[in-house]
């Protein structure tokens, strides 16, 4: 309430000012209580209980006096209660409007003028920063771009249309200083990614990267909440294993530096870095016909490419009791949608930002995603779409596409059945596709880990894989029905030499075992594609990878 204006009849109707006379009081009386002087006056109760109950009932009658939007606030100063502290989302939304608080955040822009100062403050719980207003008296030399603030005022309604409040202080104090100068971030400049990659430490401070990273968060909640409605049960599969999962050979080594020689293991074993928690899924699945798992994964892969990085986060799922590659497309798609939905649904502000001044454009094709079925090829059907492509690729096996009736003979050289597809075919095939995701199942058997189960569709043996490919970044998914028949499952290990690691393996199919199948998606990538981030480097906190590990 402004001093010497008369107050105004209660709009709301006495139920509401009641409630709120009645949470004054409450405050009131645990205040009372923390000072000892104890409950209300009762029979027989001490002369000092009988003044605190009149003092109380005179409180009452005050406090119903008061206007609901004015009193509240009046009645903390009343009370000598402390300034409510919000965060800057929890102001913007008004619900605190005539209230005293405190704001506590980073000075985004510091405006000087010749009646008040203009603060913009932000704590990074929403993209859009808080106005301070401040009389000249406030004004400190240290409050400059980048400085760390504590903010005491009243909160009030915004005479401006683009912002709903405003903070009007009463005091300002720097908790941390910042010299623009050296601070390696410029209030009026852009930074590019390249240059922002060179601060680890800093760059979580910029619009961009903090917008990152709460887009990252609800990303990671909206995973969960998916898994959750759907039945699956979360599983904490370890870091530390003895398995090579993807039969790569790209493995971090476990080893303490005390170790006398390399026999000499601290687990008895070599030990590892997860590349995948896929196998241990498998055990639960055993158990639990839905499990995933969602954690960071690790390649040793001396890569510097755009779309690789040491330590990455994996989203892993498996399903038992399956009956085709349907079961796994279906979950993939509706994560894939349900994910990207709550993205749109409670961070539309920070998608903004990317798709007006990060990715300018990419919205358009994200829509396109959003509205299109996600179609589904064979690994045949891909490898004859790039053989009748006139474009030249990188990385071809130099097989020509073979003339047909209708298709003449092509010069560039097309992938030939057998190979593994390269980045630029998946980015071709989506494109091919309409520039939506797309699935690409049944891949030669001899690409495939010892798990992916056997077509036995002779003469082109495949496999019962499938890759999701999606625009701008290749394979996102990938996933297999698992080979759950003991007899072609052991003649495969013992083809490779691996029946005597994998026994304990076998024993999941001896034992009980269902018909089951799993995928993983990698968790950087689906940001990659959802924000139209070119290089992976830019969608993840502190970037490993080959020559590279800051901090």
């Amino acid at each position: 309430m402004v001093a010497g204006r008369t107050p105004e009849v209660n709009p709301a109707g006495p139920c509401q000012h009641n409630v709120k006379v009645k949470r004054v009081e409450r405050r009131w009386n645990r205040r009372a209580a923390s000072r000892s002087l104890g409950p209300p006056a009762a029979a027989g109760a001490s002369p000092v209980c009988g003044v605190l109950a009149a003092s109380r009932a005179m409180f009452r009658a005050a406090l119903t006096s008061l206007t609901p939007r004015g009193g509240l606030a009046q009645a903390r100063r009343l009370c000598g209660a402390a300034p409510a502290e919000l965060r800057v989302r929890e102001a913007l939304s008004g619900a605190e409007v005539g209230a005293r608080v405190q704001i506590q955040g980073w000075v985004r822009s510091a405006r000087a003028q010749k009646a008040n100062l203009f603060l913009d403050i932000n704590d990074g719980s929403c993209r859009q920063s808080l106005q301070v207003v401040a009389g000249p008296q406030l004004h400190d030399p240290s409050l400059t771009f980048g400085c760390a603030v504590e903010v005491t005022g009243l909160l009030k309604r915004s005479p401006h249309p683009k912002q709903p409040v405003e903070l009007e202080a009463e005091e300002v104090r720097v908790v941390g200083q910042c010299d623009p100068v050296d601070f390696p971030f410029k209030i009026k400049e852009r930074h590019g990614p390249e240059y922002l990659r060179q601060f680890p430490h800093l760059r979580c401070r910029t619009n961009v990267f903090s917008a990152l990273l709460r887009l990252r968060s609800e990303a990671s909640s909206a995973i969960h909440s998916f898994f959750r409605d759907s039945g699956f049960l979360q599983i904490h599969t370890p870091i530390i294993t003895s398995n090579d999962c993807e039969g790569a050979g790209e493995l971090f080594q476990v080893q303490p530096p005390c170790a006398e020689s390399e026999d000499d293991h601290f687990f008895s074993v070599p030990t590892f870095l997860t590349v995948s928690g896929q196998l241990h899924l498998e055990v639960m699945s055993g158990a639990f016909s839905r499990v995933y798992t969602f954690g960071p994964t690790f390649r040793a892969e001396n890569s510097q490419s755009r779309r690789h990085l040491a330590e990455f986060y994996m989203v892993e799922a498996e399903l038992a009791f399956t009956r085709s590659l349907k079961d796994l497309t279906q979950v993939m798609e509706l994560l894939f949608r349900r994910t990207t939905e709550q993205l749109l649904a409670r961070c539309d502000a920070d998608l903004d930002l990317f798709h007006r001044h990060v990715t300018p454009g990419h919205q358009l094709a994200l829509d396109r995603m959003m509205k299109s079925e996600f179609p589904v090829i064979s690994y045949s059907e891909a490898v004859d779409i790039l053989g009748r492509s006139a474009r030249p690729f990188s990385f071809p096996t130099h097989v020509r596409a073979p003339a047909s009736p209708g298709h003449p003979q092509l010069t560039s050289c097309s992938p030939q059945w057998g190979c593994d597809l390269q980045t630029e075919h998946e980015r071709f095939l989506v494109q091919h596709c309409g520039g939506v995701p797309v699935f690409v199942t049944d891949y030669p058997y001899d690409l495939k880990p010892f798990y992916a189960r056997d077509n036995q569709d002779a003469p082109r043996r495949t496999a019962a894989a499938v890759d999701l490919l999606v625009p701008g970044v290749g394979e996102l998914c990938g996933g297999s029905l698992r080979e759950e028949r003991l007899d072609l499952l052991q003649a495969r290990l013992e083809g490779a030499g691996l029946h005597h690691t994998y026994d304990w393996y076998l024993d999941l199919r001896r034992f009980g075992s269902a018909p089951h199948g799993g995928f993983g998606m990698g968790f950087e990538r689906y940001l990659q594609c959802v924000l139209g981030v070119d290089n992976i480097k830019d969608v993840t906190p502190f970037p490993r990878h080959a020559r590279s590990c800051l901090l």
